[in-house]
């Protein structure tokens, strides 16, 4: 009963979090159009006014206004909240695979993420909301089912579900899927994101909960932004924040088609080119991101802030100019005037009607480069894809240059931003450049401009990203036409190829510059020439069975490890040292009866085999049994430990691992007995768990699992250890509370084997252990690590 309970509460918490990320995207839309619709409302107004008065220097002013206001507060937030900048996608992939950013999932990084991110998009940069709705889902996936923030230490209930890493980890998968599934309406291409560039570990029961997540967050998002734009709720008519509307041939033309078997050598040869550009734009933001590390971060935070500013100023300008000058007034097929200076213009789908914009130009005319630059990014996108009017190439040409190197430059700066939207009318506008040119110059009147645009968009983003299979089902949910598969597939892969032969996708490029130990999905062949023996940490920081609280206290302080092996000495002279110290003697004790145990399984095995149906084998251990006389128990265990005894220094249990320690007294042999995690030892010593010398260790209070992650995920400090409340010479028993049997390896284990174990299982530990059960090193993320293992390769190498 307790285990259905506990996955029917798992199942309401995961419904909880679609919900939650689904009103999230549902505020962030809204408050987007509103500030948006604000103003371009009023400059479109004043430039419709001024056009004739010769007074555009205002409109402009006025524009400026309201960009630099709203980015300045976006930066602001970052400056609260250092995480929320940029995108967040390369934070949590790092955290879905098993590294601990600080911050990245707190309420008051939400906060400042969502409302950072509208006022940057309202704000005019060339960023999108729907990246940092990943990072969003993600955090509300992390904050919901522990009922507690620090934020709002005052409000606290008592969940006693869902207190582990593991646990936390699912849910933070859910929410990025969610995330992925409110901004694209892509529920199922949610579930592949956060299977293809997030989680390392992965299992079949979560697939479900998270599939179960993302819709819960789309239907959510539609349900209520289709009861509020058209009234009519329960419809479903709008499915995510980014809609790409309906890709249909009019019926008045039958050679139309959306493509053919010959446009697939197009979408190959786009394939290519977007690849190119995307591996250009990563190589001169990464560029960009190292500048800004040396020069602009080092100094103080308003300097961020002002360069947020430049960047906001020249994207201002840039736009307004370039629709003043640069547009072209391009005749309309059919339109519908709606006043202000605006048409209202049918596109091939009738539920897509995107507002064009006739700066300049007569009647039945619109202005090419003011319908792109001044519209949401979302309808300029819708524009491409489905506008009956032409855009000039020369204008197509310029847009795309422009909206390339400012989106470059803004992507990295301290706002909240998405590489999404950007990518994708940038690629739009590549395709229908194709498309036009394809028309226009090679005669091929049957081709769809929809398509070229939708592949192009496809092209540069996977040249960009890196993205496989997500994004193909991403677009091809966002398209609602299944016959899309087939050349977005092909153009993405193609596009990645191309990209990964010159430089990494964009996420990897800043998880690089952070200096996240990311573990990739396998090992190269040739790191197999490589043993755990390699690439472990010989020089190793452990604790005994029962250890003085000075000690423990020393080791705490003095390093960060987040785990400690629990281990025993081999003496040689054990009875002489466990006369008069009730600490060593509790040590040997301990692993007196750990190599009895040990042995009694052994002398069950080998009995055991006896019945066993190979005649064969049966005559070899019977052949060894009466070879060998009974032993009595205490002879046993003498012979197991003159066999590993081996000359050391008087060392007493009570003194910590010293850097004065000889390479004798460092590498002295070492029973391994469990692992030991620094949350456990810090809560230990803050509920005073331990006992006196004079007593034995059964007097030593016990604690139960729930009282043991009361303070999870943050547990206390030992900086903030009060040490006049302990004793130093009180003993602490670490045994009920290690974990006595964790993964292990032997030294000879190859590399790939290491690797596969510890990214399958989750794991932060692998102690290396030798065939008699002596602890030789340990393995963490760090040891696994590209660089790491290159570097050991050619240390291997040179030793040959």
């Amino acid at each position: 009963m307790k285990g259905r309970r506990y996955e029917a509460v798992k199942w309401m918490v995961v419904f909880a979090i679609g919900v939650c990320t689904g009103l999230v995207g549902l505020f962030v839309d809204f408050s987007v159009r509103l500030f948006t619709q604000l103003k371009f409302g009023v400059v479109q107004t004043s430039v419709e006014e001024c056009s004739q008065k010769g007074c555009l220097a205002l409109s402009l002013l006025e524009l400026l206004g309201f960009n630099l206001t709203f980015v300045f507060l976006a930066s602001l937030l970052v400056l609260i909240e250092p995480v929320a900048a940029g995108s967040g996608i390369p934070e949590i992939k790092c955290y879905l695979n098993g590294v601990k950013v600080p911050g990245i999932v707190r309420l008051r990084t939400l906060l400042c993420k969502v409302f950072g991110v509208l006022f940057s998009v309202a704000g005019g940069l060339f960023v999108g909301k729907e990246g940092p709705m990943i990072h969003s889902g993600a955090v509300v996936g992390a904050g919901l089912p522990q009922f507690q923030s620090i934020s709002l230490r005052k409000i606290q209930f008592n969940f006693p579900y869902f207190r582990s890493d593991r646990d936390k980890r699912d849910f933070v998968s859910a929410g990025a899927a969610a995330g992925v599934a409110a901004a694209f309406g892509a529920p199922i291409g949610g579930t592949l994101f956060s299977l293809e560039e997030g989680s390392s570990f992965w299992n079949q029961g979560l697939t479900w909960k998270v599939l179960f997540c993302s819709m819960s967050a789309a239907f959510t998002l539609n349900f209520f932004r289709s009861g509020i734009q058209f009234g009519s709720w329960g419809s479903f008519q709008l499915p995510g924040l980014l809609s790409f509307g309906e890709f249909k041939c009019s019926d008045s033309d039958k050679k139309c088609h959306l493509w053919t078997a010959m446009d697939l050598g197009f979408f190959v040869v786009m394939g290519v080119i977007g690849g190119l550009l995307g591996a250009t734009f990563n190589c001169l933001n990464k560029r960009l991101a190292k500048y800004r590390m040396r020069n602009v971060h080092p100094k103080p935070k308003l300097v961020r802030v002002l360069e947020s500013l430049l960047v906001s100023l020249v994207t201002t300008v840039v736009v307004f100019v370039a629709s003043m000058v640069l547009g072209e007034c391009r005749q309309m097929s059919s339109a519908s005037q709606t006043g202000n200076g605006s048409f209202q213009l049918q596109t091939t789908s009738e539920d897509v009607n995107s507002t064009i914009k006739t700066f300049f130009c007569p009647n039945d005319t619109y202005n090419d480069m003011a319908t792109l630059f001044f519209n949401s990014q979302e309808s300029a996108i819708l524009q491409l894809f489905h506008q009956d009017g032409t855009f000039s190439p020369i204008t197509l040409a310029l847009f795309f240059i422009l909206y390339f190197l400012l989106a470059c430059w803004t992507f990295g700066t301290s706002v909240p931003s998405g590489l999404f939207v950007p990518s994708l009318l940038c690629g739009a506008a590549f395709g229908r450049l194709v498309a036009n040119v394809l028309k226009s110059y090679i005669g091929l009147g049957h081709i769809y401009s929809g398509t070229f645009a939708l592949i192009g968009a496809a092209a540069f983003l996977g040249g960009v990203v890196r993205m496989t299979i997500s994004l193909t089902v991403i677009l091809m949910e966002s398209t609602n036409e299944i016959t899309y598969g087939l050349p977005i597939m092909i153009t993405l892969m193609v596009a990645k190829w191309t990209g990964d032969f010159f430089n990494k996708g964009i996420y990897d490029i800043h998880v690089g510059l952070r200096g996240v130990p990311l573990l990739e999905w396998e090992t190269e062949v040739e790191m197999d020439k490589l043993r755990a023996s390699d690439i472990m940490e010989p020089n190793l920081t452990y604790v005994y069975p029962h250890t003085r609280i000075q000690s423990l206290v020393s080791i705490l302080r003095t390093t960060v490890h987040h785990a400690f092996p629990v281990v025993t000495e081999n003496r040689g002279n054990e009875k002489d040292f466990m006369k008069g110290n009730q600490l060593i003697s509790n040590n040997i004790k301990f692993k007196k009866s750990s190599i009895l145990t040990r042995a009694g399984e052994q002398r069950k095995r080998g009995q055991s085999m006896k019945s066993y149906p190979s005649s064969e084998l049966r005559n070899v251990c019977d052949e060894h049994v009466a070879s060998e006389e009974p032993a009595e128990k205490e002879d046993l265990l003498q012979q197991m430990l003159e066999r590993r005894y081996t000359p050391y220094p008087n060392l007493y249990p009570d003194q910590s691992p010293s850097e004065d320690w000889t390479m004798e007294e460092r590498f002295r042999p070492l029973t391994f007995h469990g692992l030991a995690l620094r949350s456990q030892l810090v809560t230990l010593l803050v509920r005073g768990v331990c006992y006196s010398e004079s007593q034995s260790s059964a007097s030593q209070p016990r604690l139960s699992y729930a009282e043991m992650a009361e303070d999870y995920p943050r547990y206390p400090d030992i900086h903030d250890l009060d040490l006049t409340l302990l004793n130093p010479r009180m003993i602490v028993d670490v045994t009920p509370y290690m974990n006595p049997s964790p993964f292990t390896v032997s030294p000879n284990t190859h590399v790939s084997q290491v690797f596969n174990l510890f990214r399958t299982m989750g794991l932060r530990h692998l102690p290396v252990v030798n065939a008699v059960g002596e602890i030789v090193g340990i393995i963490t993320r760090h040891n696994l690590t590209y660089e790491f293992l290159q570097a050991r390769l050619r240390q291997h190498y040179q030793t040959l």
